[in-house]
């Protein structure tokens, strides 16, 4: 299989060595990648390192799809799923600085149906009800931005996998109870399609259309959005799905259809070199590649630091195992978060410093962003289950070879 597209490849280079730059170790790092995949049986992985200023690596392993045997290359597009958290946080953290949000103002100011809450707490040991009681405090933007919000996922939640199985189709159009007080502790969940919701309200506009014209253009991300046009489709990845056997099983291409309504916590699709300029802006402390401002340093700042207290962060217990492996990028460690972040507070061995930022997609795609050293990386997958084992260790052998090119 081919490990890195030469075309694409070139292209790089020739426009590195323009200005003087040039590709660190490319060679030791396109073998990392193709290595790690063959030896753990990934079909196919996308992967890019980058400094604040230029990109120091962009390569692609195994094939678009088996079908048409197409290679993979630095341009595909993934669907990013929960990487989508991060550009939801950094549009709130807009909203905040122009005064048009407040991070410590119920979120029931401006989204009435997070007004009422309930807490549940269990399931009557007669009846199998759930037991749910009104919640004694409001939700935040601050909670949402933290998962801290009390809202959870059922994918990792048991108490909200039966709830959520109980209440059947009525789940759809209701929202779903709390599984905590809002601040009392730290749980992945829906708390930035919430978000996003605060965000439409507030602007007046929809998700897409903000993103667009407030980060995603600015940055330079031309090939991000919640829409994948269809004479985009052809770069369109393939996805698969772990069976019992640990066999990958494929599923067959097909060309998305635009969404109903758009998800802050979920749902567009990008590239990895288009990810890569998201994170460069955050290493800018806010900057864009052509000198915008798309947020305040002191605003990027405080994205990046500990917004939880004594919480931990990072930690997820999965109850489907057959969307998510349970989950912990670090363990023996614990871990933060700011505002749309993961942050490690003891630095990676081999790897990212003490202080990075991180986060993932359900598709086992995953970035860090390290202020420290000055470096971002990422690594596009396409296959569930989520934390997948081997997915983790293809991100791991491609972080400690980025930082030991770099050093």
């Amino acid at each position: 299989m081919l490990a890195i597209n030469r075309r694409d490849f070139g292209g790089i280079a020739l426009a590195l060595t323009a200005r003087a730059e040039n590709l660190l170790g490319a060679a030791g790092l396109d073998q990392t990648l193709r290595e790690s995949c063959e030896r753990r049986k990934i079909p196919m992985a996308v992967a890019m390192a980058a400094t604040a200023e230029k990109t120091i690596f962009g390569g692609a392993y195994g094939k678009r799809d088996s079908a048409s045997g197409v290679d993979a290359t630095t341009h595909s597009i993934f669907r990013i799923a929960s990487m989508t958290k991060a550009i939801t946080s950094v549009a709130a953290m807009q909203l905040v600085e122009q005064g048009m949000l407040t991070l410590d103002e119920p979120v029931a100011k401006h989204l009435p149906k997070l007004g009422g809450l309930e807490v549940l707490e269990g399931f009557d040991k007669s009846t199998g009800k759930p037991i749910l009681r009104p919640a004694t405090k409001p939700v935040t933007l601050k909670h949402l931005l933290t998962h801290t919000g009390g809202f959870a996922y059922d994918t990792w939640d048991a108490n909200l996998k039966k709830y959520l199985e109980q209440a059947g189709d009525r789940a759809a159009t209701a929202v779903t109870p709390l599984v905590f007080e809002p601040g009392a502790r730290w749980e992945y969940g829906t708390n930035l399609d919430w978000t996003g919701r605060l965000v439409e309200t507030i602007t007046g506009q929809t998700l897409e259309a903000y993103f667009q014209g407030h980060i995603l253009e600015p940055v330079g991300m031309r090939d991000t959005g919640f829409i994948l046009p269809a004479e985009k489709f052809d770069r369109l990845v393939g996805s698969y799905e772990r069976q019992r056997d640990r066999s990958l099983k494929e599923t067959p291409r097909t060309q998305p259809a635009p969404p109903a309504s758009f998800n802050g916590g979920g749902g567009l699709f990008s590239t990895a070199g288009d990810y890569v300029r998201f994170m460069q802006m955050i290493l800018r402390r806010g900057r864009g590649a052509d000198g915008r401002q798309i947020l305040q340093g002191k605003t990027v700042d405080r994205m990046a630091s500990n917004q939880i207290g004594e919480l931990r962060a990072g930690i997820l217990k999965s109850v489907k195992p057959e969307r998510s492996s349970d989950l912990d990028l670090h363990p023996g460690f614990i871990d933060k978060f700011g505002f749309g972040f993961l942050i490690n507070t003891t630095a990676y061995e081999g790897g990212r410093s003490a202080g990075s930022l991180a986060w993932a997609g359900l598709l086992n795609t995953y970035f860090w962003i390290d202020p420290r050293s000055g470096v971002c990386g990422v690594v596009l997958m396409q296959f569930l289950p989520f934390a997948d084992s081997e997915a983790l260790g293809v991100v791991r052998d491609f972080e400690r070879a980025v930082y030991a090119t770099k050093t």
